[in-house]
């Protein structure tokens, strides 16, 4: 709102130079109306904010009384020179005399103090005024503006320039007018250092008190959190633009004005009646639930206003989504989206525009497919495809971690609750995905315990740390792997019904790499330029390429492409491929078995993929204890498995062998009998050589 100044001095070329000035310092907020004494114009004075008057323009309280109302707000304009003039009369020679002519003899005695005080103490100034009865015989003259007045018989005249208005009186029209903000704009501060003044005090309080504000500026303006500030009169002064973005409401709508009238949803007087902190309150603006916090100013027991921080609801959980990923030190986040997953062929095209759909919903992914098909690959492109794509991404393997170590790292768990947990407890993955995607990697690897707990966290959205007793409210979207056939676990018992179609909700098959074509050699080509190799197939290492098993599917290509990159070889032959790709890992041509069983155990090496190693090894341990005729666990398997070098959990032991249970390549006994190798089984054994 334009605030309406009244400006009044003796002489009417004086009244326009001051309005010039205040106009080029506060622009269009202000509107001035000018009066002087001289014309008559100052009879008759329109109501205004803040009435500026010149010393000179009255001569008792009287007079002001006559023309100014009596709760009229006033200041007194006071001036002082430019530096610029200074350094002119300061180039004189010392002992030189002048007069020094002004309008009146108050100002031109006024001048000449004001020029002592100031330090120009080289010339011997005589005060000359128009009106003077005899005027002193000097032949050079120095006038703040006013040559008009200089007598005749002067033949050297200098100029100096009118006098300004000095710091203290921009500063006090701006404070009177609660316009003090403008103070730290750069044409305020380059007019102060502009003019001379002696004020040291003045100067030192004012300049510490602008860069406090500015300070002051500069912080509200660069925090997440909207700031709203009330003086002891419930009037806004500050207002940061984080708040005209939560708000909606423009700065210049709220500012000096009472806070209850502008913003009347934000509890200030409450704040102001009890004295104390409104600490995260939630309240409603727009449809948009903000948290709020007033926390009072107290000065000698003495209210003298607040402060109140406004952050969306929605901004507050992210940030903290941030702050536990900074915990956590792991960065959470998916790393991939659909450009990155390689192929044209009409397999791996339907998997990717099922996965885009998909990634739009909330619902629960399961995606299938042999190992090395790439089904973390497509679970981090669907969380970046999907509205959850800020927040967390956290994957875990659920085979390769033990039950136990595996339940205190999606759920967490309290201080306490087991020998060696971490003081204070730990925040679980579930609680570090909020609002994001938990990715569960072989998830047939879980133990029928933790199936139990995760279908009640996906059901209730509800978690319970370890040894805890607080539920936490969590919102994950689950994407589930597994290169098992669940529905076979199901059915035998080692895989939860209603955990399966919780998770089975939006179901993705993922082609295995035989199956897609072409791709095999534009993959190749992908790996081959990420590695950095330069060879190239022939022919006959090409038709290999293309007619191989690919039981490992893109990681088995990836360890082809590594080794012919290592090889450096320019022209790839048949001779030069790895052995096991020449012949192929496929053994099942041989004449000894009838063809309903090579279909069985042609069936079986498609779904164990790369696993055939491990099927090699367990399946030898239990031929062994066979022999001997004995059983083993899977304690055992695992045990022996790191003695020899090999990575297989206890876990993963239990998980491969409910999976050759349910091919009928062992027998599983209950309690302590331990697993036994089928007739079945050693058929498998000798064909896998």
């Amino acid at each position: 709102m334009q605030k309406q100044i009244a400006l009044i001095t003796l002489d009417s070329q004086a009244v326009y130079f001051y309005a010039l000035q205040l106009k080029d310092l506060f622009g269009d907020i202000i509107k001035i109306d000018t009066y002087n004494i001289q014309d008559g114009t100052a009879r008759s004075i329109r109501k205004a904010d803040l009435y500026v008057v010149s010393t000179d323009a009255f001569d008792s309280i009287e007079d002001i009384n006559k023309y100014i109302p009596l709760d009229g707000n006033i200041v007194e304009i006071r001036v002082t020179f430019t530096k610029q003039s200074l350094k002119e009369l300061l180039s004189l020679p010392k002992g030189t005399k002048a007069m020094f002519v002004n309008l009146s003899s108050k100002m031109a005695i006024e001048g000449v103090t004001r020029l002592n005080q100031l330090g120009v103490n080289n010339i011997e100034f005589v005060p000359v005024y128009p009106d003077m009865e005899e005027f002193p015989k000097l032949d050079f003259a120095i006038t703040p503006g006013e040559k008009r007045y200089v007598p005749s018989f002067v033949t050297r005249i200098m100029d100096i320039g009118p006098r300004v208005l000095d710091a203290a009186t921009i500063v006090e029209i701006a404070l009177k007018l609660n316009l003090e903000y403008f103070l730290e704009q750069n044409k305020f501060r380059d007019y102060f250092n502009s003019i001379a003044d002696n004020s040291y005090n003045f100067d030192l309080l004012f300049g510490r008190s602008i860069r406090l504000e500015s300070q002051f500026e500069i912080l509200i303006n660069i925090l997440d959190e909207g700031i709203i500030a009330i003086n002891d009169e419930d009037r806004i002064f500050a207002y940061n633009p984080k708040v005209e973005e939560i708000l909606g409401i423009k700065k210049n709508l709220v500012m000096n004005k009472p806070a209850k009238e502008v913003l009347p949803f934000i509890p200030f007087e409450e704040c102001r009646k009890n004295l104390y902190e409104i600490k995260s309150r939630l309240i409603k603006v727009m449809d948009t639930d903000i948290s709020l916090t007033i926390t009072p100013v107290i000065r000698g027991n003495k209210y003298i206003g607040a402060f109140a921080l406004l952050k969306r609801f929605t901004d507050e959980e992210y940030t903290q989504h941030k702050l536990r990923m900074q915990l956590l030190n792991k960065g959470h986040k998916a790393k991939y989206v659909f450009s990155d997953i390689t192929g044209n062929s009409p397999p791996i095209k339907k998997a990717i525009d099922i996965a885009k759909k998909m990634a739009a919903t909330n619902g629960s992914i399961l995606i299938t497919g042999e190992s090395g098909t790439g089904k973390e690959l497509f679970a981090h492109a669907i969380h970046n495809h999907s509205p959850r794509r800020d927040y967390p991404f956290v994957a875990i393997n659920c085979a390769a971690i033990p039950d136990n170590l595996l339940e205190s790292e999606l759920f967490g768990y309290e201080e306490g609750a087991f020998t060696g947990a971490k003081k204070g407890g730990k925040l679980g993955l579930f609680e570090f995905a909020h609002k994001g995607t938990l990715f569960l990697d072989e998830i047939e690897g879980m133990s029928a315990d933790l199936q139990v707990k995760l279908l009640r966290v996906i059901q209730e959205k509800e978690v319970l740390r370890v040894g805890g007793n607080k539920i936490i409210s969590v919102d994950v979207r689950i994407i589930a792997a597994t290169n098992e056939n669940l529905m076979k676990l199901v059915e035998n018992g080692t895989f939860r019904k209603d955990l399966y179609y919780r998770l089975n909700t939006l179901p993705i098959e993922l082609p295995p790499l035989r199956e897609r074509g072409d791709d095999i050699l534009l993959l190749l080509n992908k790996i081959k330029s990420d590695l950095g190799g330069k060879f190239v197939l022939s022919k006959e290492a090409e038709d290999i390429f293309m007619k191989h098993n690919w039981s490992g599917n893109v990681r088995e290509l990836h360890n082809y492409v590594e080794y012919l990159t290592y090889m450096n070889i320019p022209v790839v032959e048949y001779d030069d491929l790895p052995p096991a790709l020449k012949n192929n890992t496929s053994s099942l041509n041989k004449d000894n078995m009838d063809e309903k069983e090579k279909a069985d155990f042609q069936l079986i090496l498609k779904t164990i993929g790369s696993r055939e190693e491990d099927y090699r090894f367990i399946l030898s341990q239990l031929y062994e204890a066979s022999k001997n005729g004995t059983s083993i666990g899977r304690k055992a398997i695992s045990k022996q498995a790191e003695r020899q070098g090999i990575l297989l959990t206890e876990q993963e032991v239990r998980g491969l062998l409910l999976q050759m249970d349910s091919f009928k390549l062992v027998k599983i006994s209950k309690g302590r009998g331990g697993s036994k190798i089928t007739k079945k089984g050693i058929r498998f054994l000798e064909q896998l050589g």
